[in-house]
């Protein structure tokens, strides 16, 4: 089969992808600002030495680390207008099963970053009569984020690459654009390798930027 070159123009790229891609980037915006907070919040609590607040943490983190997302995102879907009494729809489903998949791997990373800030600090914190929030907020926090902020981000971009996930409640990411748009003009293997393309450019470019930001914050260090 010959591949034809003419159906990568800007209509393609105008009328199908970027309706995708502006979904697509906007889920992992929301998806990372949300998880990074829950998931902190999560991190807090499984080092907080309390039984009653570890304990649940400890369930969510590794019952969501051990389901597949796709399998999430369906659940989600499905389950969700049981409760709610209506649809929410697939871009809303998407949204609320990004954050709470997430959160359970950016709280890892949290909670790493906040374990290798060095105790002499948190009990310096605490003779100068800083509570246990006081501390986190003014002295672990700010350097864990820093700490942490390559391994964020290189989360980030392997979110970016599973919002292609979407596509199995018909959310309309850039992967279901590229998709419709081969559908539409009989040509699936363009549009597939198109979207390799472009999700390659997209991560390489985000993961090089991100290598630039490891070796700047080396440096600080």
């Amino acid at each position: 089969m010959q591949l034809d070159f003419s159906f990568y123009n800007w209509a393609l790229i105008h009328d199908f992808v970027l309706k995708g891609l502006g979904f697509s980037l906007m889920l992992t915006a929301i998806a990372t600002i949300g998880g990074i907070l829950l998931g902190t919040v999560l991190a807090l609590m499984r080092l907080s030495g309390r039984k009653w607040l570890d304990v649940p943490a400890t369930i969510y983190v590794n019952g969501m680390r051990s389901i597949p997302l796709v399998m999430v995102i369906l659940w989600v879907f499905l389950l969700a207008p049981l409760l709610v009494g209506r649809p929410i729809g697939a871009e809303l489903s998407a949204i609320v099963t990004f954050v709470a998949f997430e959160a359970a791997y950016f709280s890892e990373i949290m909670r790493a970053g906040i374990q290798a800030i060095p105790r002499g600090q948190v009990f310096a914190g605490q003779a100068l009569g800083m509570t246990y929030g006081q501390n986190m907020r003014f002295i672990v926090l700010p350097q864990a984020f820093r700490n942490m902020l390559p391994v964020l981000l290189t989360q980030t971009i392997i979110l970016f690459q599973d919002t292609s996930l979407v596509y199995a409640i018909g959310a309309y990411d850039m992967l279901k654009g590229f998709e419709i748009a081969g559908k539409n003009f009989g040509r699936p293997m363009e549009a597939y390798l198109a979207a390799a393309a472009f999700y390659f450019i997209i991560c390489y470019a985000l993961s090089w930027a991100v290598k630039r930001l490891h070796r700047k914050i080396a440096i600080i260090r």
